[in-house]
């Protein structure tokens, strides 16, 4: 498919539920997790597994390598999205187990997810460096100059909740009057780069990527978004 340059439009993950034949009632598949970290970073795991609704089993501190050892039941929505803010709360250093461990009833309510928004690219367009340094303040980017956007394309994480349009196209205004900032300049961050996993594990609900012989792209799903604004009003 790559060959003949088809592209593919991916949703995020989701997980499949099954009714037990006994009771009646909905289940959801669990999963045993395993995670190796140093002793200084166990708050920030166990805070995240809390927050994805997971059941501590056991914790403990491994001989020899001094590492310590937490053991969690967590529902497979908690998963998603997790690895990714497990490595940033513990700059890379954790070690991350985990298998299919069963079926269980179904937890009420909405298990926390990504809690950041993306930064959309206000229109179609080239990047230009101008447009890189005024938008790198709100978040961290994922594109470059001279790459090709489009509009409701997502660019970057947002620094806070929900989601923010940012020009990232916008050129520099030209004129003949000289400036006292004229030869100070920022400086760009150097983007973020995702990979297919990366990619799929970011998106949310209302987001596709989409992937390319070429790159991978991430947008907002075009089919969802009259239904959110009409969740807004």
């Amino acid at each position: 498919m790559r060959r003949e340059g088809f592209e593919l439009e991916v949703g995020p993950p989701s997980v499949i539920y099954l009714e037990n034949e006994e009771t009646g009632k909905l289940e959801e598949p669990w999963e045993s997790v395993e995670v190796r970290v140093p002793e200084e970073y166990v708050g920030g795991v166990v805070d995240l597994f809390n927050q994805r609704k997971g059941e501590l089993l056991d914790m403990g501190i491994e001989e020899g390598e001094g590492m310590s050892i937490i053991k969690y039941l967590v529902p497979t929505r908690g998963m998603l999205g997790l690895r990714s803010n497990m490595l940033s709360a513990t700059r890379g250093t954790a070690l991350i187990d985990s298998v299919f461990d069963s079926y269980k009833p179904c937890i009420k309510g909405d298990i926390q997810g990504r809690e950041k928004g993306s930064l959309l690219a206000f229109s179609d367009g080239t990047v230009t460096s101008f447009g890189q340094e005024g938008a790198q303040d709100r978040g961290k980017l994922m594109i470059n100059a001279g790459e090709d956007v489009y509009k409701g394309m997502i660019v970057g994480i947002h620094q806070r909740p929900g989601d923010l349009e940012v020009n990232v196209c916008k050129t520099k205004a030209l004129t003949n009057m000289r400036s006292a900032t004229k030869g100070i300049t920022t400086g760009i961050v150097t983007p973020i780069e995702l990979s297919l996993d990366g990619c799929v594990e970011y998106i949310a609900a209302d987001e596709l990527l989409e992937v390319t012989p070429s790159k991978f792209r991430m947008a907002k799903n075009p089919a969802m978004a009259g239904k959110n604004k009409k969740g807004k009003k």
